[in-house]
């Protein structure tokens, strides 16, 4: 790994603002580095206020939505709620049905089937609303780019209220609105929302015409905070305040669909990295192995006994998900070796039996392997289908559209997308997207990063660090945990490798005479040679708690050593 050292922010400034909070003058350097320059900011950061919301009528065509949704109430038109096959559209759909489904009855949900359909809204979505009666459709985490079947909806007298994140192409669907703050006309003070985040917004504005508070959408945020955790997006404004309570929600009064999931798991509190690694995978599975409506139909139960049973099932879907993923991860690496192309800008695999709800997945193992922008192909009916993933600071998307003319459709972010492609188009596609990879990235992406946000001294981590440490938190993109930077650590002779052949590292260190302080390293155990018979080495690491039978001791939590 590169280790690379922020900036350090001016000592005069550093200065000025641990005077002014009374706080350790590290904390002002980690808040300072957060673009936290004095007490309000810092309060807005350690409080996060429902009353720091944008007013959602700030979003460009909010108001056309709201009162296209008031006409088809007052008209007791049938309404679909559509939305992704994800976690992002699946909380999504969960939400806006459920808020809607608590005054209007005349309310169903639509998930689009992974294999049969594809991402996005389709044609066979259209036909089964034109079959049942629906006369509007509102489409989240989907729709921005889908000018053709918003047209052929439109022909049917099907109106369409999109709720959108991703990239708008140039022309915009005629839809009756378009919720998206990363449309260029949209001057919403915050873009960085997720699917459920802007279908949040909706039910916030229609909140607000029913003479509701904040107070009383209080409940929903449990399903929005899962959505920002699972789709990775930044971890500031907006998108704080709503993860912050709504893990809060999750730890404290969860939906009946979220008490069952974490009545299998065990764990008493939940962080945003639990939501990620254990809630967003279960729903997720729904998607990737069976069909997305598993994971809505749990999300909306309002019957424990009933949403303990669906519970189960998506806990078998994960399990299936989870040993597929194992094996395909196993033979795209193999197939990397075997074509020797360890050497390349790019990772690009293909085998037609590979299961398509896996590969994004798997798209993510062998770019922790290899690091560097990789694609895993599989067949999907007539076609080839892809899921790419990106290194830190490599715009895939903007890769894809160099290699457009061997593409029949693409969509997605900077670091993560989808494509689909004719099966005779794979080899020149697969020499294109390399061309423009080599021709484009800086070689220095290809080595894993690891951003330290200021050096440490053993002496200085203590209780009261941590406790302050513990409240940067919800933790994410724009706000990662903070990372330290100790020089000239020695191990105190306990140094051993632990868990199925010693994968992980088990240690106790000191400095300049201070500590033990023990710490773990997760699949850093081909490290141990690094720190055995006292050697000195340099170390970076995060801070974190230990619980073991009752106690709770600080940890280091080892990312490299050197």
């Amino acid at each position: 790994m590169r280790w690379i050292i922020k900036p350090k922010p001016e000592q005069n400034e550093i200065d000025r603002l641990a005077a002014e909070l009374q706080v350790e003058k590290l904390i002002a350097h980690l808040l300072l580095q957060r673009g936290i320059n004095n007490y309000q900011e810092a309060k807005k950061f350690f409080r996060p206020q429902l009353t720091d919301l944008h007013d959602p009528f700030l979003m460009k065509d909010m108001e056309p939505a709201v009162a296209r949704i008031a006409t088809a109430i007052s008209k007791n038109e049938n309404i679909l709620v559509f939305g992704d096959y994800d976690v992002d559209g699946t909380t999504s759909v969960a939400l806006v049905s459920s808020y809607l489904l608590n005054y209007y009855p005349n309310v169903a949900t639509y998930i689009p089937d992974r294999y049969d359909e594809g991402y996005g809204i389709s044609y066979k979505g259209i036909d089964f609303a034109e079959d049942n009666e629906f006369s509007l459709i509102i489409a989240l985490d989907c729709g921005v780019k889908a000018i053709e079947k918003v047209a052929y909806a439109k022909e049917r007298e099907i109106d369409f209220i999109i709720c959108d994140h991703h990239r708008p192409g140039k022309n915009l669907p005629e839809a009756v609105a378009i919720l998206d703050p990363k449309r260029a006309d949209c001057n919403y003070p915050y873009d960085e929302l997720c699917g459920c985040g802007v279908g949040f917004k909706l039910i916030q504005a229609l909140a607000s015409k029913r003479g509701e508070t904040l107070d009383d959408l209080i409940p929903y945020l449990d399903l929005v905070a899962t959505a920002i955790g699972a789709d990775i997006v930044p971890m500031t404004g907006e998108n704080r305040v709503l993860a912050y309570h709504g893990l809060k929600v999750i730890n404290s009064d969860p939906r009946i669909g979220f008490k069952a999931i974490i009545q299998q798991i065990k764990k008493t509190v939940l962080t945003i990295t639990d939501v990620v690694f254990i809630i967003a995978p279960r729903i997720n599975a729904a998607g990737r192995m069976k069909h997305g409506q598993h994971a809505v139909n749990l999300l909306t139960e309002t019957n424990l006994e009933q949403a303990q049973k669906f519970a189960a099932e998506i806990e078998k879907f994960n399990l299936d998900r989870r040993s597929l993923d194992q094996q395909i991860t196993q033979e795209a690496l193999a197939q990397i070796r075997e074509n020797k192309e360890e050497e390349g800008f790019t990772s690009v695999v293909y085998k037609d039996s590979w299961h398509k709800g896996v590969i994004g997945i798997v798209a993510s193992r062998l770019t922790e392997t290899y690091y560097r922008p990789t694609l895993v192909f599989t067949k999907s009916g007539h076609r080839l289908a892809a899921s790419a993933r990106s290194v830190k600071g490599f715009d895939v998307y903007n890769a894809l559209q160099g290699c457009a003319d061997h593409i029949e459709q693409f969509g997605g972010h900077k670091y993560a997308a989808g494509l689909t492609l004719l099966e005779d188009q794979y080899d020149t596609f697969k020499k294109q997207f390399e061309k423009v990879v080599s021709e484009t990235i800086n070689p220095d992406l290809l080595t894993p990063e690891i951003a330290i946000d200021a050096p440490i001294e053993i002496k200085d981590i203590n209780p009261k660090l941590m406790r302050i440490l513990k409240q940067f938190a919800p933790f994410g993109p724009g706000n990662m945990t903070p990372l330290f930077m100790a020089e000239r650590l020695q191990d105190s002779g306990y140094a051993k490798g632990v868990g199925q052949d010693g994968a992980h590292l088990k240690f106790a260190v000191t400095q300049n005479g201070y500590g033990p302080l023990g710490g773990i390293g997760f699949n850093l155990g081909d490290k141990l040679s690094m720190m055995i018979n006292r050697q000195a080495f340099d170390a970076v690491f995060s801070l974190d708690e230990n619980e073991w039978q009752g106690n709770v001791s600080l940890q280091l939590k080892l990312r490299d050593i050197r």
